[in-house]
């Protein structure tokens, strides 16, 4: 099948005297998987938005099955075929699966809402996708991973030719991107349409059939998977060649600092039991399937979740925290998973995101001086090399990497001693998950704690000391990184299912 399905002609876009996209050329054949690689602030999402009439173009055209096209908004898109799976799902997690599929459009009887056609149809659609999804479950009680399902089978539902994923697999397990994998091909099959934004190679190599390197604004390359390899798309994407994926961990752990003793949580899910001992120094991996419990543990270290019984121990001296502020006064830090829910005020600037946990410190005669605090977002642009224009923007403008990098520079503005990080690097391009794992492994040698979950297997065996690994909320074993495998981890992670 070599019919075009969608083609982007000479794209440019410019904000103010910042040309974000410049003369992009895209080409989508019918039944098959373009990659869309590109580090953070490369033009992937404007370029998306520009698609979806988010963004007006300022030159270019759009053509969808040899036809121009010109949305003026993303529900234009959905209905001539256009879909979009977000990486930050935007649902509404109190309504139910059916609600959520037919938001928009519900089908009537007479005037009336026909729940039971859309239950049905509902139910149909996830048979024909070979989907486990019970439409009557409520959204909020789903994974990120299910609920990400849902998304993909409304796409379907709307006849969708082609489908962009972005960043599709950065909360999922193993197990759970296989099962994505699995509906793409058969979609694939059906002659459906994907453009695959990913920062995972391993993935692009594995799903697509095509790659596009974006690069300040410009296309550096097209090419077929198999006419290309990891160190030639690292290069194009970074403009220079990436010998290692992993900075050396060479940080030398301490004493025993960090204990968590007999800890189990009283609400739902429960923690059962997890004891584990954390040295000063040491980076201290979390590893398990989504729903392992992992999250879970961090929020109960931090305060935000009730613990029932045993507790935590900070250099031999016994704490019980009544909430997150506790938490912090103690030396703690946490970097939440999901970003765009509960780590960033997301109508407020780089400058408010950097310095609103912290704001004692820039005070002067008892009242916040700006003068400090622009220096405060000064110095973590710098130190983080956050890509921006100023820390007057907002910090939605920024790609999510760079936003990950604002809200990780927010916490080491409060020096913490324990750094608890939930997925630090999910949806970061490669060059900027390096400079994060060498930020953490310098963060280690000056002596911090830090605990960090990923579900990135090679992540986790790359940059930690140890590994503790969970399974069904309990804790089902502690390796030393060195001296394990990815079959280890696995094995250990599917004991307590």
């Amino acid at each position: 099948m070599n019919e075009t399905v969608l083609e982007i002609k000479n794209l440019s876009k410019a904000f103010a005297k910042n040309k974000v996209l410049e003369g992009i050329d895209l080409s989508v054949k019918k039944g098959s998987v373009m990659g869309l690689m590109g580090e953070n602030g490369a033009g992937k999402s404007t370029m998306m938005k520009c698609l979806f009439g988010i963004y007006a173009k300022d030159e270019g055209h759009i053509s969808l099955l040899g036809k121009p096209v010109n949305f003026k908004n993303p529900k234009e898109a959905l209905e001539s075929g256009v879909a979009m799976v977000h990486q930050e799902l935007n649902q509404c997690l109190d309504r139910t699966v059916t609600d959520n599929l037919f938001l928009g459009r519900y089908p009537t009887n007479l005037g009336i809402i026909d729940e039971a056609k859309m239950l049905k149809d509902s139910i149909n659609l996830f048979a024909s996708l070979n989907m486990n999804v019970n439409p009557k479950t409520v959204m909020r009680t789903m994974s990120v991973s299910q609920r990400q399902m849902v998304e993909i089978a409304k796409a379907v539902s709307y006849d969708a030719k082609i489908i962009v994923l972005d960043e599709p697999t950065s909360s999922l397990t193993e197990r759970e991107v296989q099962s994505l994998f699995k509906i793409v091909r058969d979609l694939r099959a059906k002659g459906v349409s994907f453009v695959y934004i990913s920062h995972k190679m391993d993935e692009i190599f594995e799903i697509c059939d095509e790659v596009s390197v974006l690069r300040d604004g410009k296309m550096i390359m097209t090419k077929a998977i198999k006419d290309t390899d990891m160190n030639e798309l690292i290069a194009a994407m970074v403009g220079r060649s990436l010998d290692k994926r992993y900075p050396d961990v060479d940080n030398v752990p301490g004493a025993d600092y960090l204990e968590v003793h007999k800890l189990s949580t009283k609400f739902d899910p429960v923690l059962e039991d997890i004891s584990f001992t954390v040295k000063k120094g040491e980076i201290f991996g979390l590893y398990g399937l989504v729903g392992a419990g992992r999250s879970e543990l961090l929020e109960a270290l931090f305060g935000v979740r009730t613990i029932a019984s045993g507790g935590i121990s900070l250099n031999g001296k016994k704490l019980r925290f009544k909430d997150s502020r506790d938490a912090m006064e103690h030396g703690f830090a946490l970097v939440t998973e999901e970003r765009k829910l509960n780590g960033m005020f997301g109508k407020d600037t780089i400058e408010f995101n950097t310095v609103i946990t912290n704001l004692p410190s820039y005070k002067s005669r008892g009242v916040l001086s700006k003068k400090k605090m622009k220096e405060a977002a000064n110095r973590e642009i710098k130190v983080m090399r956050t890509k921006c224009v100023s820390p007057d923007e907002l910090i939605t403008a920024l790609s999510g990497g760079n936003q990950q990098k604002v809200i990780i520079g927010k916490w080491l503005e409060r020096q913490p001693e324990v750094f608890l990080m939930d997925e630090p690097t999910r949806g970061i391009d490669v060059g900027a998950k390096y400079e994060i794992y060498q930020l953490i492994i310098k963060m280690a040698k000056e002596g911090k704690t830090i605990i960090v979950v990923s579900s990135e297997m090679p992540e986790i065996l790359g940059i930690t000391n140890r590994i503790a690994v969970m399974s069904n909320h309990k804790l089902t074993g502690i390796v030393n990184t060195k001296e394990t495998d990815q079959e280890t981890l696995l094995r250990l992670a599917a004991e307590n299912l």
